[in-house]
């Protein structure tokens, strides 16, 4: 008996010995860059085209909302969130749309010439991550951004397994329900004013 415990301890040792650990690298974090952009490309594969507010709507799950913010030659950036009811945010004297919050509000940076996507802000109601300072071998700006990606990775994933779908026929185009925050497009920086 006391040599199948052994013998299992040994294995167990081989087994973690030779799984694969995942290290967060700059070339882990380029490629969920890529599979975040291919995977918003199935989901709004009309992306070059979209202009404003638009509603995918499936039925048992929760209406996605595409927001395009800006759009250069290059680059697209796009908001991406869902949007909750909250009645103890109504108050008389405010619009009916202040009830709503926005969650995650994910911005979305699309780079059309390098082919990848990356979230560049998004809003949570509970902060819990913890910052930490520099150590030698350690990257925390690193590890920010591949958890953030991670998470949009996932979560496109997930819009996708819903049968999400952003398309001119199926949808929906809405008025702007939230003051966005529009700027004059900017000079490329290779051009002087």
């Amino acid at each position: 008996m006391v040599l199948c415990a052994n013998m299992d301890d040994m294995y167990a040792a081989q087994l973690t010995h030779l799984a694969p650990t995942r290290y967060r690298t700059i070339g882990s974090l380029i490629a969920i860059y890529e599979s975040n952009f291919v995977r918003l490309l199935r989901l709004a594969p009309e992306l070059e085209r979209m202009e404003g507010m638009f509603v995918s709507r499936v039925a048992g799950a929760l209406d996605l909302h595409l927001t395009v913010l800006e759009r250069y030659k290059y680059t697209t950036l796009i908001g991406l969130t869902y949007r909750f009811f909250e009645p103890s945010h109504v108050d008389v004297d405010v619009d009916a749309q202040a009830a709503y919050v926005f969650e995650p509000d994910a911005k979305i940076c699309i780079y059309h010439d390098a082919r990848s996507a990356e979230i560049v802000s998004h809003c949570r109601r509970k902060a819990t991550r913890k910052v930490h300072p520099w150590r030698r071998g350690h990257m925390p700006e690193l590890d920010r951004k591949w958890e953030l990606n991670r998470f949009l990775q996932k979560w496109l994933g997930f819009c996708l397994r819903q049968g999400h779908l952003f398309l001119s026929y199926t949808a929906e185009t809405t008025t702007p329900s939230r003051r966005l925050e529009t700027r004059e497009p900017r000079a490329p920086w290779y051009e002087s004013p």
